[in-house]
């Protein structure tokens, strides 16, 4: 462990941190946010009111349109000039939601990062291939600094580039691959696609995310390219990467770092607070950041919550991976459908390659869903064959079956679905163009 006092706190004295921190965090951003400081006014709130952390279900929630209608500095808990640092989104949906750091943010940005990773299994001196975006996007960045922190010798590779990412994972002899899951398996094909079986690259550790992934797909990596995958959580508006970690011993659900991060899961509709163990919206409050902290986040990812013992030993509640986003959620002909459903399908196909593409479209009255799959080795030649109907046939019944709602399969030629050099585009709703 990085930190094995903090992440083995027993859960009493965990609590209690957190309501200290919560406190302290209401009476500064009282007093420097005007958002926040009329909005508590509004609910009634005040820090001394906290007396447990249930008391924190009465506080506002904070949503990506505050960030948006708050550019660029409106959020700020800080001077500017005290800021060391600035990331962005792309602003594709509008303007860019800005993020601040101060150089105490920066720091605690690596720590929570170097924790993440030595909670995957990576030692100092590793060789970590960091295949995350560099830029104003936080990706690569914090899983850099992260590494450096731990000891270990950084990569910067960042994103592109396939078959040079190829040659300087086996010339390096990296230990550890940092990327999206799916550019895991975009690599494993620009190997084969070399003459190399991807299997033989020295990888033992895989850090994916920044992208919903489900267990097939961590099937699929890890025959793949022969390593152990490890889901890894973060997002931009409350730090980065490396707010939620999975641990290599138990697997079964990530550590999110209460020390510095209060989690609770919602209804989405409600914004009721759910158990642990339901399903629902994840929502944060950051307990440390200094620049721009944020008080119950709604994040817009799916997920559940649970203080089970874990045989890691730490002590912190770990969320389920999430299972898609509220705004990913697609409604074909009045059915709730979320990709992370199709890829489930499609990747328990043996025949199907891991690549695929979803198109949604109102030719007339009624949306249509066509789904587009690559023959993978063991259904080369499908596609032109009598064989291949039969496929498609058995595709389509299994989808029906897990969606409730039917779909045309598409069989494409082998290599020619796009692959993702970042994060995986792989739903295009035309119904909105």
């Amino acid at each position: 462990m990085f930190e094995p006092a903090m992440e083995r706190l027993p859960r009493a004295r965990l609590a209690e941190l957190q309501l200290e921190r919560l406190r302290a965090l209401l009476s500064r951003v009282r007093d420097r946010v005007p958002l926040y400081s009329g909005r508590l006014a509004e609910a009634g709130v005040r820090a001394e009111d906290l007396h447990t952390l249930d008391d924190a279900r009465e506080l506002p929630f904070t949503t990506k349109s505050d960030l948006r209608e708050h550019y660029p500095f409106g959020l700020l808990a800080v001077r500017r000039e005290e800021l060391a640092r600035l990331h962005a989104s792309s602003g594709t949906k509008g303007k860019p939601t800005v993020v601040g750091y101060t150089q105490a943010d920066l720091d605690l940005w690596a720590d929570c990062c170097a924790r993440s990773l030595a909670c995957a299994g990576v030692r100092p001196g590793d060789v970590v291939h960091n295949a995350y975006g560099y830029g104003l996007f936080t990706g690569g960045l914090g899983l850099h600094y992260g590494a450096e922190r731990l000891g270990a010798t950084v990569v910067p590779v960042s994103g592109g580039n396939t078959a040079r990412q190829v040659l300087l994972l086996q010339d390096f002899a990296a230990d550890v691959l940092c990327c999206t899951p799916s550019y895991a398996l975009n690599i494993a094909g620009a190997a084969e696609a070399a003459g190399l079986d991807p299997r033989t690259l020295p990888v033992r550790i895989g850090v994916f995310g920044a992208e919903p992934w489900t267990v097939a797909m961590r099937n699929r990596i890890e025959e793949a390219l022969q390593l152990r995958a490890l889901d890894i959580y973060g997002l931009s508006e409350v730090l980065g990467p490396g707010v939620a970690m999975e641990c290599a011993e138990g697997r079964d659900g990530l550590h999110i770092w209460e020390d510095h991060f209060l989690a609770e899961v919602i209804d989405p509709g409600s914004g009721q607070s759910l158990p642990d163990g339901q399903v629902g919206e994840l929502v944060l409050t950051t307990l440390t950041k200094e620049a721009m902290p944020v008080i119950r986040y709604r994040t817009g990812d799916l997920t559940s919550l649970s203080a089970e013992p874990c045989p890691c030993g730490r002590t912190h509640r770990k969320m389920a991976r999430v299972s898609g986003r509220t705004d990913d959620m697609l409604i074909i002909r009045g059915v709730n459908v979320f990709p992370t459903e199709i890829e489930r399908v499609l990747l328990s196909i043996a025949e199907l390659s891991p690549h695929y593409r979803i198109i949604v479209e109102r030719p007339e009255a009624l949306d249509s869903l066509e789904i587009q799959v690559e023959p993978g080795v063991m259904g080369r030649g499908l596609e032109t064959s009598g064989d291949g109907e039969a496929l498609r046939r058995h595709v389509a019944r299994l989808l029906v079956s897990a969606l409730g709602v039917s779909a045309v399969i598409s069989i494409q030629a082998p290599g020619s679905l796009p692959r993702s050099e970042g994060k995986a585009q792989r739903v295009q709703d035309r119904r909105i163009l």
